[in-house]
């Protein structure tokens, strides 16, 4: 390997280091939990408020599932925003 080879080898590690401590960084965000509880708590509040009458464990147990999901799926935006504040 000549240097312009290792140039760019070293250039393409540091690349991959920066997007591995950008993910580490969003995992153990405060953003992300915050997200997390607060989408998590209306999904729950939503779910509760439609199955008043329903005393169903079935029904009952799709409550974090589905906030889970839904927090999950909505993060990517979050994220999105966060990336580009923390740059």
């Amino acid at each position: 390997m000549d240097n312009k080879e290792l140039e760019i080898e070293i250039a393409k590690i540091k690349e991959r280091n920066k997007k591995v401590e950008l993910d580490k960084s969003w995992e153990t965000s405060w953003t992300r939990r915050i997200c997390i509880c607060v989408l998590t708590y209306i999904v729950v509040v939503i779910y509760s408020h439609l199955i008043n009458e329903i005393s169903n464990i079935w029904l009952s147990s799709l409550v974090p599932v589905i906030g889970f999901t839904l927090s999950t799926v909505s993060l990517k935006l979050i994220r999105n925003i966060w990336e580009k504040n923390k740059k």
